[in-house]
């Protein structure tokens, strides 16, 4: 029997995933099938490129199966649509995450797919092959003489053990050894399982919530095979890292191979939601060996309301607060999720939340994500999203710094968005999400970052006060730079209402997709505008804040002098009134110290990081510095 398998990810920058849960069942079947002997696997398709060419791949298989994700849907579709038409006695088998528990109307829409399977796939899997594909297979749904039919569920797996690690088996070694110069991202599972049950989330229900963990040996083993093969990045799974003790020595272990081997040189794991003790020492390991790109903490909203009504009472904004201030002691970059336009959340509650995440000390990032609805969550139904009125809207996926391809088999896949709820209409919707990219801009990318952090702790200012003058039409009238800055905002957050992409497109910026305060602040510098900004900014604040003019102005002359531009070659030195930087690094550690009216000279040390190019530029600070908020100059000596 020839069997096909597709799995079709996104790449960044030339680095590709290995398809990890097709791999999943090429192990299986190789180990477990009464027919294993006579299965012969094509080679994986794992990234996107034209239908013709993967339907030329595929068409002399007896069985393909798919592994569908919102982010591989509509090409999936076509590739298995001309499958059929060119062969139409070959099977075509889907499951993953993007297959609906109900799939009657998934299957008569997609009329060319055999059968559909719930859950996890490889026992399944195995079923299907050895009996010839026998209707009466447990967790299947099919269409048969126009009838429909879901089989019963089979009771998932109680031993992971029994999953043939694809790393371990050679099922990847192929394709590592034909593409010698590609450079490999890998899906890693330490265990399988999820204890809550978020409602924009299917992850909790679809594995039952209980835990299940893969032996440490084989976890062990993987870990040295993601050395041997170079593998640059790897993406734990797991739906809650930290959750369980054993953790801490899963990410030793790491740290102690990629400091003899070098390799992995990332692991990006999704922090357990209340274990804080774990979970600090879990990051410090990974922050203290150059493992992570930034600690992601998932509060998505501070309002109770909207945490109950999402399914996340159980989770505790104060287990949050307490792990950023233990970051922030430790300095250790952090970032946090937060989710615009949940069901309950207001503009006020919304911009009341973010306020007092930055005063609780996010000083690196605050990642502001549009709500997705995913179609097995119970947000996902048609009674949960009329019970918020929520406002949903089909857009084009585009992957932010994902890689624009011009080209025929460009083939976009679909997401279904919130663009307001009852609570949230659709004008505040666009208020929030702008605002969003303000903060982002100004704050996050820190290029006005010590003035507000500054003149919010000697002034006691609101943040919420800094950042919404930015907002105001009356207030920017005679601010031509911020005006069209905001007019930018408002328009992309109008154009995402009606349907639009989330991302900017800028072929002149590496030809990859920006959000929409990364692109101004690129288009600021490549402009040479950036000057004028800031001249603008301290107008801003001068006529709308009770500040004194000496400091605003010493604080953004420095912020301005120590933020990273391209061809900057020579040392600066800064001349100051007021010892604002040390006042401004206090205050990110979380001190107390006063500021004082002293003079300071500075010496800023470039020479460590020069960018020659602009696309060298783009791509190591505005891209690369992302998380991490490194987007300002470190090294800096003071003279006196």
């Amino acid at each position: 029997m020839n069997i096909g398998l597709v799995q079709i990810n996104t790449s960044f920058y030339e680095q590709y995933y290995l398809p990890y849960s097709i791999g999943l069942i090429q192990a299986y079947l190789m180990s477990y099938s009464r027919r294993s002997s006579e299965l012969k696997f094509s080679k994986p398709i794992y990234y996107r490129k034209s239908v013709e060419l993967c339907v030329d791949e595929l068409k002399n298989n007896d069985v393909v199966f798919f592994s569908l994700y919102v982010w591989n849907e509509q090409i999936s579709m076509k590739i298995a649509q001309g499958l059929k038409e060119e062969n139409p006695s070959i099977k075509l088998i889907f499951g993953g995450p993007q297959v609906p528990n109900i799939a009657e109307n998934f299957l008569r829409k997609n009329f060319f797919i055999d059968i559909v399977v719930h859950g996890e796939g490889e026992e399944i899997s195995r079923l299907l092959v050895d009996s010839d594909f026998d209707l009466k297979t447990p967790s299947i749904s099919y269409i048969k003489e126009n009838v429909f039919f879901r089989n019963q569920s089979r009771y998932k797996l109680k031993d992971l053990n029994i999953i043939p690690s694809p790393y371990l088996n050679g099922v990847f070694d192929n394709i590592i050894s034909q593409n010698p110069n590609q450079r490999w991202i890998a899906c890693w599972e330490t265990n399988r399982g999820c204890p809550f049950s978020c409602s924009f989330c299917d992850w909790g229900s679809s594995t039952k919530s209980k835990i299940l963990q893969f032996d440490l040996d084989r976890v062990y083993k993987e870990i040295e095979w993601f050395s041997k093969n170079k593998i640059d990045f790897v993406f734990c799974c797991d739906a809650n890292f930290g959750i369980l003790k054993r953790d801490l020595d899963i990410v030793d272990y790491v740290a102690r191979i990629k400091s003899r081997e070098g390799f992995p040189k990332s692991l990006s794991v999704q922090n357990t939601k209340n274990a804080i003790e774990t979970t600090f020492k879990v990051q410090k390991i990974l922050s203290d060996n150059g493992l992570n790109k930034g600690v992601t903490l998932s509060l998505q909203s501070t309002n109770p309301q909207v945490l109950s009504n999402i399914k996340r009472s159980n989770i505790s904004v104060q287990a949050y607060q307490d792990m950023q201030l233990q970051f922030t002691r430790q300095k250790i970059e952090t970032y946090t999720d937060v989710i615009l336009g949940l069901p309950g959340e207001t503009y006020e509650s919304y911009i009341k939340g973010v306020d007092s995440i930055i005063s609780n000390g996010q000083h690196n990032r605050i990642q502001f994500n549009n709500l997705s609805i995913l179609p097995n969550s119970e947000m996902g139904s048609q009674e949960y999203q009329e019970k918020f009125g929520m406002v949903v809207v089909q857009t084009d996926i585009v992957n932010v710094h994902g890689t624009y391809r011009d080209d025929n088999h460009k083939i976009l896949e679909k997401q279904l968005l919130c663009v307001g709820t009852d609570s949230m209409n659709k004008s505040d919707w666009i208020k929030s999400r702008v605002i969003s990219w303000w903060i982002g801009l100004l704050y996050f990318n820190k290029i006005l970052q010590i003035p507000v952090l500054t003149a919010h702790k000697l002034y006691t200012i609101p943040f919420r006060k800094i950042f919404e003058l930015f907002t105001r039409e009356l207030s920017l009238a005679n601010h031509p730079i911020l005006k069209s800055i905001n007019n930018f905002f408002i328009a992309k957050a109008l154009d995402i209402q009606n349907g639009g992409v989330e991302y900017c497109l800028s072929k002149n910026f590496l030809n990859i997709y920006w959000t929409a305060d990364e692109l101004v602040i690129l288009q600021l510098i490549a402009d040479n505008k950036i000057n004028t900004f800031y001249n603008e900014c301290s107008q801003l604040f001068l006529e709308n804040l009770v500040v004194e003019s000496a400091f605003l102005c010493n604080s953004i002359k420095l912020n301005a002098e120590i933020l990273k531009k391209p061809f900057q070659k020579e040392n600066g030195l800064i001349s100051l009134e007021f010892d604002i930087l040390e006042f401004y690094y206090s205050i990110l550690a979380g001190g107390t110290k006063k500021l004082e009216k002293i003079n300071c000279l500075y010496n800023i040390n470039r020479q460590n990081e020069i960018w020659t190019t602009l696309n060298d530029y783009y791509k190591e600070v505005i891209w690369f510095g992302n998380k991490k908020g490194a987007y300002l100059y470190q090294n800096i000596e003071r003279i006196n």
